[in-house]
């Protein structure tokens, strides 16, 4: 088995299809394909575009033959392996729409994720369930009564002798959860259309795609950053990309960087944690046989960028040929397809020192002087060709360029709506096409910066308070509290919001943990000068959504119902 080529020698067409199948059809007349990598980073399966597309018509028509239909949702474990890149394509040309699923959690429970499943095929209204082995035996009573067909690709039946149907632009390609959405499941119905044009703007000017350029990814395929940036985006670009599976970046983050090396990728993205959790590992272990060096887009986005950790990374791997120059900061979601900005290629990582007092209190982005209490916010590039972006107060009304509000995106990306959930989507999308991102920030000269995200703003005293600053203060303060480890939010008070501080503690000694309590409350009082109830927690106990990052609704939640009572009974 060999690692599948680049389209070096080729001239390359960016993503100018009008449905994901006439993309897929041209990408089969090349060499290039789909690289899968086990959970040591072996090469486990190369699937050429080729390849997918025969591998896929024959699916399509077996899926036909188990009864489904055009226009039915199919539930598709989204294990990082060569069947669901098959099943999912299988769907498209069948005319079905695949609803990815997320895998179980690591520590998570069995029963939580088999009713979190049931959840989400039930609001996809889906007719199959199709998965590895292993989970599809645990889900017998998840399936909504909608669901026909539950198992694996081998239990589909064989061919059925039928013509595929016709697919077009503004038929829908695909149903995408998005990631805080567990208990109450929202899909994004995402069309041909709107994803072809996420494509062009991503590959042909957000990326600048090149004939040699290849894709490397462990960002989970059922989160829109993995699915779209690093399946779908390069097969519409002819581009080869290499996938790891996220639980092998986890427990081995160095084999990401290996693989970027070894095989001469030019195109990744990470949230913060990501470089963060290399970074770390990079304090210990030994990287002299890493080459970064023709690594050209180191993408950042999927979560609030944190500038510290990627300070961390490219000095930790600056021996080993990383340029900070390659950071592209990106701001985008699922309702979007995916991407919305991205900043310059060439630039690096370019950030604001803003005093947080005037942010929140009048709204204003004014830079940081003297002993002002300061953050540093990513600048994420301005809005996509086609797209626009508007920043809005609490009236409605335009805001100027640095005042901080509501921000808004209109373009040829944006969903048409949520999938049979009218309210939520006249909620947040209007008559003439403006989503309502529920992100906080502001624009400066026609680039966005994100200050925080608005159902997490804590308002306390008549103060803005962003939940993220809390944390980031004790992490980067108290020695023993890692990054992640806190979560910050507010409850009803007697009188007013009460603020809570969630840190996750490793200590058993009644008198550190209580130092170390103090400690925070300490630090909050003098950073931001607030009262806080500081609560420790078990190691790993803080929630996450399904695509690894935190959960303060969930958090807030196990707080408020007394869950974390129980943890420190037993400390």
């Amino acid at each position: 088995m060999m690692l599948l080529p680049t389209a070096a020698d080729r001239l390359v067409r960016y993503a100018d299809f009008a449905t994901l199948i006439e993309a897929l059809d041209f990408a089969a007349t090349g060499e290039t394909g789909v690289t899968l990598h086990g959970m040591r980073g072996e090469l486990a399966e190369s699937l050429s575009y080729r390849d997918l597309r025969d591998q896929a018509m024959t699916l399509a028509r077996r899926l036909m033959a188990a009864g489904l239909a055009p226009g039915d949702r199919v539930g598709l474990v989204a294990e990082t392996d060569g069947d669901f890149v098959r099943a999912f394509f299988a769907c498209q040309y069948a005319g079905m729409i695949p609803a990815p699923l997320p895998l179980p959690a690591p520590l998570g429970g069995k029963e939580a994720y088999i009713a979190q499943v049931g959840r989400m095929l039930e609001a996809a209204d889906a007719a199959a369930l199709i998965g590895p082995a292993a989970i599809v035996a645990w889900t017998p009573q998840a399936p909504a009564a909608s669901v026909r067909f539950v198992g694996t690709l081998a239990d589909l039946p064989e061919p059925a002798e039928a013509m595929l149907p016709a697919i077009g632009p503004d038929d829908p390609c695909y149903l995408q959860f998005s990631s805080g959405s567990t208990r109450f499941p929202t899909g994004v119905l995402v069309t041909h259309r709107a994803l072809m044009a996420n494509a062009v703007a991503m590959t042909r000017h957000g990326l600048k795609v090149r004939p040699e350029d290849r894709a490397i990814s462990w960002l989970p395929l059922y989160h829109d950053m993995g699915l779209v940036g690093f399946l779908l985006s390069p097969l519409t670009c002819q581009m080869s990309v290499d996938l790891l599976p996220t639980g092998a970046f986890v427990r081995r983050p160095l084999l990401w960087l290996d693989l970027i090396g070894r095989n001469g990728a030019t195109v990744s993205y990470s949230p913060t944690f990501g470089y963060e959790l290399c970074a770390r590992r990079a304090e210990s272990g030994a990287i002299d046989h890493l080459d970064l060096s023709r690594w050209r887009i180191a993408g950042a986005g999927g979560d609030m960028i944190r500038t510290g950790p990627l300070a961390d990374f490219a000095r930790a791997f600056a021996p080993v040929g990383f340029s900070p120059a390659a950071y592209v900061a990106s701001y985008g979601m699922a309702e979007a397809t995916l991407a919305l900005t991205m900043a310059p290629l060439g630039r690096g990582l370019e950030t604001e020192t803003l005093d947080i007092t005037r942010l929140e209190q009048e709204g204003l982005a004014v830079a940081a002087e003297g002993d002002a209490r300061a953050r540093a916010f990513a600048r994420c590039g301005p809005p996509l060709p086609e797209h626009e972006l508007e920043v809005r107060g609490e009236d409605g009304a335009r805001l100027p360029e640095r005042a901080a509000g509501h921000v808004f995106a209109r373009g040829p990306s944006l969903m048409r709506g949520y999938f049979r959930n009218l309210a939520e989507t006249e909620r947040v999308l209007s008559a003439d096409g403006w989503l309502d991102t529920g992100d906080i920030g502001y624009l400066d000269r026609g680039e966005i910066v994100l200050t925080g995200r608005r159902k997490d703003l804590m308002i306390v005293n008549g103060r803005n308070v962003w939940p993220q600053d809390l944390e980031w203060t004790c992490e980067a303060e108290i020695a023993r509290v890692r990054s992640g480890d806190v979560a910050a939010f507010s409850v009803p008070g007697p009188a007013e919001e009460q603020v809570v501080v969630l840190i996750q503690a490793r200590l058993s000694d009644p008198d550190q943990r209580e130092a170390l309590r103090s400690e925070a409350v300490r630090i909050v009082r003098l950073r931001h000068g607030l009262e806080t109830e500081v609560r420790l927690i078990g190691p790993h106990a803080l929630p996450q959504t399904s695509s690894g990052k935190l959960s303060r609704t969930k958090a807030r939640a196990a707080f408020l119902d007394g869950t974390f009572d129980l943890e420190r009974s037993r400390a």
